[in-house]
């Protein structure tokens, strides 16, 4: 028989078992609590997850429908790219553009745009000037050509002494190249402007096709671009040839630009007719402006020429038909010069000082064909109109 004391011992094993099965019992509700709560987790990760997946896929759909337009319009743009680039291709060629590249270099190109304030005085100037069929008389001139005694003055005693062509000295614009030249022109006549290109200096005597020379006529022709644009038709003159009668009786009522000649073939449609860039009539429309752009711009393509060879070359090109631009040539017998006078003084409006190198053999002519004129002028009415008069020049020149 055990003794008492392990009886004892026996007899409270039960109670720790309750103890032990109470402290697990306590314990039961907590695991519950963490594993509701696990699970609570999980539904509500989950429930983010779905609804993170949900809204990526709508993401996916919308970046997959811009995806798809932008395509759409990637594909319509190089559609229109591709026939943009065939037409300026084929306007280029038209023009005789060696590529596209240098085409658009060109129609891109700003030079030549007059400024605000500038264009503002030269709307005023032209407005003083015009006729009122919006025309003017333009020449263009530096400080050699306006000194005193020199082509200017020579220029200005022709008009007055001509026959009813004084008043046309109210419509004539002396465009200056140089300070010098204007400042001078405003001495001694009422219209003028300014044209000074910074950083080229005009005023000097400019050589028959030096780097002055080429420069001074292309500003003059990107010039009487601008003025077409205005809205203006011009008579342009060299300051250089002599006015003895009023024009306008002379000139093609349905032509676009006429321009006198070097030499005259006798048929004033004929494009073999040696245009001479010193006399012209050009009328204000889409036609001329776009003409005088384009002789312009072929500077470029004959850089070592100056604007009445390139003319001479552009006007056999297809783009003068394509804009149906409409050229005459003037005859000599009215609008001569001394690489071929008119022959009868009686139908002489103007004398040009051509096919002569030299400042001082230009002027010491043009006094001669002032004292023709004027020999002329002193005849009797019935003596001058009854036979024909020759001109003494050229005499230095030709």
């Amino acid at each position: 028989m055990a003794p008492r004391g392990d009886n004892s011992d026996d007899s409270d094993a039960p109670e720790e078992r309750e103890d032990e099965q109470e402290e697990v019992g306590a314990e039961s509700p907590t695991h519950e609590h963490v594993a509701k709560a696990a699970s609570l987790s999980e539904v509500i990760r989950v429930t983010r997850f779905v609804a993170l997946e949900q809204e990526m896929a709508g993401l996916h759909t919308t970046v997959t429908d811009l995806r798809t337009r932008v395509d759409a319009l990637a594909t319509q743009n190089a559609k229109l790219e591709k026939k943009i680039m065939s037409w300026l291709r084929a306007l280029g060629a038209s023009l005789d553009y060696e590529n596209i590249e240098q085409y658009l270099e060109l129609i891109c190109s700003k030079e030549g745009q007059p400024e605000s304030k500038k264009q503002s005085k030269l709307k005023q100037v032209l407005e003083e000037a015009a006729m009122e069929d919006k025309t003017v008389i333009i020449t263009t001139l530096n400080a050699a050509w306006t000194a005193p005694n020199s082509i200017f003055d020579l220029f200005l005693e022709s008009f007055r002494i001509g026959n009813n062509t004084n008043s046309l000295l109210n419509h004539v614009l002396v465009v200056a190249l140089d300070q010098t030249a204007y400042s001078r022109c405003l001495e001694v006549h009422p219209n003028c402007y300014a044209l000074i290109t910074n950083g080229v200096d005009f005023s000097g005597e400019a050589h028959f096709m030096s780097d002055d020379y080429l420069k001074m006529m292309w500003r003059r022709i990107d010039f009487l671009r601008i003025v077409l644009q205005m809205g203006y038709n011009f008579i342009f003159t060299d300051a250089d040839i002599l006015w003895f009668r009023r024009p306008f009786a002379h000139f093609y009522s349905h032509a676009d630009f006429q321009i006198a000649c070097d030499h005259y073939v006798h048929n004033s449609f004929n494009l073999k007719n040696a245009p001479n860039g010193g006399f012209k009539y050009v009328k204000s429309n889409n036609q001329t402006i776009q003409f005088y752009k384009f002789w312009y711009d072929s500077r470029n393509i004959y850089p070592e020429k100056h604007d009445q060879d390139v003319l001479n070359i552009i006007k056999f090109h297809p783009f003068l038909k394509k804009i149906k631009l409409k050229i005459m040539f003037l005859d000599t017998a009215y609008f001569g010069g001394f690489c071929e006078p008119s022959k009868d003084v009686n139908l002489a409006c103007t004398m040009h000082a051509n096919c002569c190198v030299g400042l001082g053999n230009k002027i010491h002519d043009l006094k001669m064909a002032i004292n023709d004129w004027k020999n002329y002028m002193a005849l009797p009415n019935g003596e001058r109109i009854s036979k024909r008069h020759t001109w003494t020049v050229p005499r230095i020149c030709g």
